[in-house]
């Protein structure tokens, strides 16, 4: 296993390699380093699949010069002469890029507020032993709790721990550790000539946060419920979006609040700060001091605190999310959403996003919209054009009857329109909020879908 350098190493490292990068012509530099170290144990019908372990870490150097260029280059060793050539590498990059009028380094606030809680050292203690009898038990329960499952293709479990550090010529110098647990179960069943496959997971920063059990039956119940879906008649629908369904369109959406987006005309919602764009029901939140959030973090890629930004109240746009650059340049105030890997320049993304959750639970919902459809899986959102909104998708799922239950699984069709309207149609938000990584959604009901099919 690879030897991961100590915190006072990797400070004396980053302190020597924004040292030279100043002699050599930088005005600023900053340094990302991430290491960490992680194990991976899966089944196969119950066999053995993979079983790993390792750590790992990477140290990246960003460069800017007088004339606004940057350059961004890292390794996985810390050689002298590997460090001289790191060095060596962001100049000619940086030599080679374009300038920018707007990069700079933060010098704002230092985190001293209550810092999200992101690392649970339980993690570290989870055994080899452990891991195996997770999947064996997600297997076992997933090959029982249906005659129709034939396969459980696989069961797998997780963890792992890590500790990133942010410094720079600003006199800047930052820690946080993390963890992670996760597991996932994969079924194929079949009945008579219907096939199908499907899954479940379940994550969390946290070793006590992951119900390997849940994952297990919700993987057999999810496949079972779309098994020999057929497409329904053509015609006007009320659907009803489960929580993983409504966070796959969360994240279409939440990609047009990206201050990147909007700046380079790719995002709907250019010109659009202020106007209401959605149902009263609905409200986008970006959240990067949800404790024990996958997308938490005391400070983002640039060193900026993190926060909570509302981006969608009530449906009224009233946010974008920003990293330093975009932040000068449409004269807002840094939201802490700097994306960005030791290798990378920074980019603008998401930390936890998430749509605030309503009264009702999904019970009560699906009895209220019988005769509707229950979409479980949405295929082809990354086609959703980011610029018209216009879009064409897939759905699985099943129609809505007998008091509110799902009844006959639905597949082979198509609903198109416009993202817009689409929101606009969102007549209520249920309880519920689960999240899909950093992605959370909620049961959210659509009035008056068109839906192609039989």
């Amino acid at each position: 296993m690879m030897q991961i350098p100590g915190k006072r190493e990797a400070e004396l490292i980053a302190e020597w390699l924004m040292g030279s990068a100043l002699k050599k012509g930088a005005v600023m530099a900053d340094i990302l380093y991430s290491a960490g170290s992680s194990a991976h144990f899966s089944l196969r019908d119950g066999s053995p699949e993979k079983d790993t372990q390792g750590a790992s870490f990477r140290i990246g150097c960003r460069v800017i010069d007088a004339q606004g260029r940057q350059g961004v280059a890292d390794m996985n060793s810390l050689s002298r002469d590997v460090l001289e050539n790191l060095i060596e590498a962001c100049m000619a990059n940086c030599r080679a890029s374009e300038p920018e009028s707007d990069l700079y380094l933060f010098r704002g606030e230092s985190v001293e507020k209550e810092q999200p809680m992101v690392f649970d050292p339980e993690v570290g203690r989870i055994s080899h032993e452990e891991r195996e009898r997770r999947c064996m038990e997600m297997s076992d329960l997933a090959a029982g709790a249906d005659k129709r499952v034939v396969s459980v293709r696989q069961s797998s479990w997780g963890d792992g721990f890590g500790e990133t550090m942010y410094a720079s010529s600003e006199n800047i110098l930052r820690w946080y550790e993390d963890s992670f647990a996760a597991c996932s179960v994969t079924v194929v069943m079949e009945d008579g000539e219907s096939l199908e496959m499907g899954g479940a997971s379940e994550e969390s920063r946290r070793a006590g946060g992951v119900d390997h059990l849940l994952a297990a039956r919700e993987a057999v119940e999810r496949t079972a419920l779309t098994l020999g879906g057929k497409p329904a008649p053509t015609g006007v629908y009320d659907v009803v979006f489960d929580p993983e369904a409504a966070a796959s369109l969360v994240e279409s959406v939440g990609d047009l609040f990206l201050a990147s987006a909007v700046y380079k005309n790719r995002s709907l919602l250019k010109g659009r700060m202020g106007e209401k764009i959605g149902s009263d029901c609905l409200s986008l939140v970006d959240d990067g001091t949800l404790s024990w959030g996958i997308g938490s973090a005391p400070w983002d890629g640039e060193g900026v605190p993190t926060g909570r930004t509302v981006l969608m109240d009530r449906g009224k746009v009233s946010s974008f999310l920003y990293d330093l650059k975009y932040a000068r340049r449409f004269g807002a105030a840094p939201t802490g959403n700097a994306s960005r890997s030791p290798g990378s320049l920074p980019g603008v993304g998401f930390t936890n996003l998430c749509i605030l959750p309503g009264a009702r639970g999904m019970e009560e919902i699906l009895r209220d919209n019988r005769g509707g459809i229950l979409v479980t899986e949405l295929m082809g959102v990354h086609t959703i054009d980011p610029v018209s909104g216009d879009f064409s998708l897939g759905i699985k799922g099943a129609l809505i009857e007998n008091g509110g239950a799902a009844v006959r699984p639905v597949a082979g069709m198509t609903v198109a329109g416009n993202l817009l309207g689409l929101l606009g149609n969102i007549s209520e938000v249920g309880k519920g909020l689960r999240f899909f990584g950093d992605i959370g959604g909620c049961p959210v009901v659509v009035k008056d879908v068109s839906m192609a099919g039989s």
